[in-house]
């Protein structure tokens, strides 16, 4: 897939990038993200896969904009309270990078459609903050054999994992809801880290399509943003998992 003139402008400084030049800019340009979650992870994630030339990204949200959105979910602005978070954000992307093509999926992700939702993405980004939804796309993405970015934060600490087909899986890290899982609504979150863990996301998705690198596959990193630091923990296939072990 070609790049247009005003694309080679649009993305010279991804290109003098030996590790992505013109093929891993067409691969992107070639490329379709889902992701399940406009919200404080999904909207730096879109921002950013949007500005560096993910052909189409397809946004999966069934909510709408609340002013207290808006204090880290820097895709929406004041006058977007009230509106579909998939439609304000798709007007946001459009006057970012008119390049690229949005689909509006407007409706909760359950077990029951969300193959049908994920289908035909080169990778998922999960940025959803409870376990159902997040066990569904896990499920899903196991069974389209396609790659899945998580992430998830709370207060001040928020972690980043890519799970491939092959394994291991979500369920290998979360085998069951924690009994004391919290949400941002509960607990609070500082407004610049999902921005963090967000942006870190759409890394992972861009170098696993552009084939940059080294992926968090078969990893999770976990960030502590009151102490200002990171580890990584190498993540194992459980063979008893539902999802991806056998039996």
């Amino acid at each position: 897939m070609s790049l247009s003139a005003e694309e080679r402008e649009r993305y010279a400084r991804h290109i003098l990038l030996k590790e992505i030049g013109g093929p891993g800019q067409q691969l992107l340009k070639a490329a379709t993200v889902a992701i399940v979650g406009a919200g404080g992870l999904g909207a730096p994630a879109a921002l950013y896969l949007a500005a560096a030339g993910v052909g189409r990204l397809r946004l999966i949200d069934d909510d709408t904009v609340a002013l207290s959105n808006l204090q880290r979910q820097i895709i929406f602005r004041s006058e977007d309270a009230g509106a579909a978070k998939t439609e304000s954000a798709a007007r946001a992307l459009a006057a970012l990078n008119p390049n690229v093509e949005v689909d509006l999926c407007t409706e909760r992700l359950y077990e029951s459609n969300a193959r049908a939702l994920l289908e035909g993405a080169a990778v998922v980004l999960d940025g959803t903050d409870d376990f159902a939804t997040r066990f569904a796309v896990n499920t899903a993405c196991h069974a389209l054999r396609t790659p899945l970015v998580s992430g998830a934060v709370g207060r001040w600490d928020g972690q980043v994992s890519v799970f491939m087909p092959e394994g291991p899986c979500y369920r290998c890290f979360v085998p069951e809801t924690p009994p004391d899982a919290e949400t941002c609504a509960q607990v609070g979150v500082i407004g610049a880290l999902p921005g963090v863990i967000g942006s870190m996301m759409a890394l992972e998705a861009i170098k696993h399509i552009a084939e940059a690198g080294q992926t968090l596959a078969g990893r999770v990193l976990l960030f502590d943003g009151l102490a200002a630091t990171a580890r990584t923990v190498v993540l194992k296939r459980d063979p008893h998992c539902p999802v991806c072990g056998h039996g």
